[in-house]
């Protein structure tokens, strides 16, 4: 197993040529994140969190710099080798659920394992885990539409933590959820990154979110203006 940061970024930048000019989304950022770290990624709209996420998540690619996940340098990979880590080393959770509708909750949380050909009785036994760990248990049989919208998120927090990924990316995971709700996911996202000793990395513009994370790194115009470790401010370069 890798002993260093589970997440390193170096250097990255982003930009797009409209045709008529550059703009510069991300202008060169740098960090690490330790194993087991719950950080959470702070930003108003057009701060460029959403973009971040999506390169460490090798959705897209950076214009230009270094990202290595688990010990993996990710830029330059072909798709078929993103495709093979993100599912073996990536969990993810999106504001938007994105469950199978032709699929159980069972099914969807196993989605994972069948698409790395790793379906057997043990993973389905482990499907089953997690809905319990999520408070679904009896819900194991029921489509997405026959859930509500915080039980979809559960299902969708069960299936992203399916493989044990060492890094669990959330995109807004409370933002479609009432306040109800979304303490509920919150603290089950807490609950399985100690317990399943996940790195969570989550994006958010919502400041009392982020608070519950061990470690906040806020962007602004594309730079990070702040990394905040358990109180503990650090001011980065304008």
């Amino acid at each position: 197993m890798n002993t260093g940061p589970v997440l390193s970024v170096r250097g990255i930048t982003k930009s797009i040529d409209t045709g008529t000019h550059r703009v510069e989304i991300l202008r060169g950022i740098d960090f690490d994140i330790d194993r087991g770290e719950f950080v959470a990624i702070m930003g108003a709209s057009g701060s460029g969190k959403s973009t971040l996420l999506g390169l460490l998540a090798g959705l897209d690619s950076p214009t230009g710099g270094s990202i290595r996940i688990d010990g993996v340098e990710i830029t330059g990979l072909k798709e078929d080798e993103l495709a093979s880590l993100r599912n073996g080393k990536i969990g993810f959770v999106f504001q938007s659920y994105q469950l199978i509708p032709t699929l159980t909750a069972e099914e969807n949380v196993l989605l994972p394992a069948e698409l790395a050909g790793e379906a057997s009785r043990q993973s389905a036994a482990r499907a089953r885990q997690l809905l319990d760990a999520v408070g679904l248990s009896e819900r194991r049989d029921h489509y997405p539409v026959q859930l509500s919208g915080g039980e979809q998120q559960r299902v969708a927090l069960a299936r992203a933590f399916m493989r044990k990924p060492p890094l669990l990316l959330a995109d807004e995971p409370t933002g479609n959820l009432d306040s109800t709700n979304g303490q509920h996911v919150l603290a089950l996202l807490k609950s399985l990154n100690q317990q399943e000793g996940a790195t969570l990395v989550l994006v958010t513009h919502d400041r009392e979110l982020a608070s519950h994370a061990t470690r906040i790194i806020t962007l602004k115009d594309g730079l990070i203006t702040a990394d905040e470790r358990a109180g503990a401010v650090t001011e980065s370069p304008r």
